[in-house]
């Protein structure tokens, strides 16, 4: 299971990759920057892939994304480059920022990977803005009802129905040399929609949710293999660890 089988892309081998890339490349929007072309493929489903190519015209990087209908508002506080590729990128944002005139308040702190960062290099910050976030599982959950999940928990403290922990700001600071702080999180949310998709290009499966939790909605995707011995409805809940990927919903303020 991957960040990519989560949303329908499952692969067996370098081959099956790079064979997918070429695909997907055939059929992309291209999105031109400073430091090199994106080139956006969508599928009906709302899967999505981002393919890097430098400004030499070489393959440097692929991320995933998922189109999704979630919602919610953020105070962006830092941008954030990574050492991976130079059209790799990320926001350190705010959740539910307070009205108070400080960017860097509000539910808690988290950082979200944005697969077109490069677009937004000229971006001003602090600055609100709404995004759409999506979460996919590396570790999942899944329990009938808000009950079923008070009852599953052993031990102290025990985790809310509606919480978040921004697991990649833990990262272990090394010397002179810090890692970036990572996009991930582990919360859990209630399932308000949710729906077993089909990704049109490889006509793989994989579920959909709309989850509400603490600081707004997130679009949950999983492989299906999560859900081996039930199947997510309405008002159950999931619990994990889940890498994040965000897409702002309106053009930011540049500088």
């Amino acid at each position: 299971m991957s960040n990519l089988s989560d949303i329908g892309f499952g692969i067996q081998s370098e081959e099956d990759f790079y064979s997918l890339i070429e695909r997907a490349y055939e059929k992309s929007t291209p999105l031109k920057t400073t430091k090199g072309t994106y080139f956006q493929f969508s599928d009906k489903s709302g899967a999505e892939l981002w393919i890097q190519m430098s400004k030499q015209n070489e393959l440097i990087g692929v991320n995933p994304h998922f189109k999704g209908k979630s919602k919610r508002l953020v105070s962006i506080t830092a941008s954030i480059d990574r050492p991976e590729s130079v059209l790799d990128g990320a926001f350190h944002s705010w959740a539910a920022p307070m009205e108070n005139g400080n960017p860097e308040s509000g539910a808690y702190p988290f950082v979200f990977d944005v697969p077109n960062h490069k677009k937004y290099d000229e971006i001003e910050i602090p600055q609100t803005i709404e995004i759409q976030l999506s979460a996919f599982a590396q570790e999942l959950d899944y329990y009938e009802s808000e009950d079923a999940f008070d009852n599953g928990q052993e031990g102290e403290p025990k985790w809310t129905s509606q919480s978040f922990v921004p697991s990649g700001l833990f990262n272990i600071d090394d010397g002179d040399d810090p890692s970036p702080p990572e996009a991930l999180g582990i919360f859990a949310g209630i399932i308000k929609l949710t729906e077993k998709s089909k990704n049109e290009f490889t006509g793989q499966e994989f579920y959909w949710m709309l989850v509400d939790t603490l600081g707004g909605e997130i679009d949950v995707l999983a492989d299906l293999r999560f859900f081996e011995n039930a199947i997510p409805n309405v008002g159950g809940v999931v619990h994990g660890q889940f890498w994040l990927s965000g897409n702002l919903l309106s053009e930011p303020k540049m500088k």
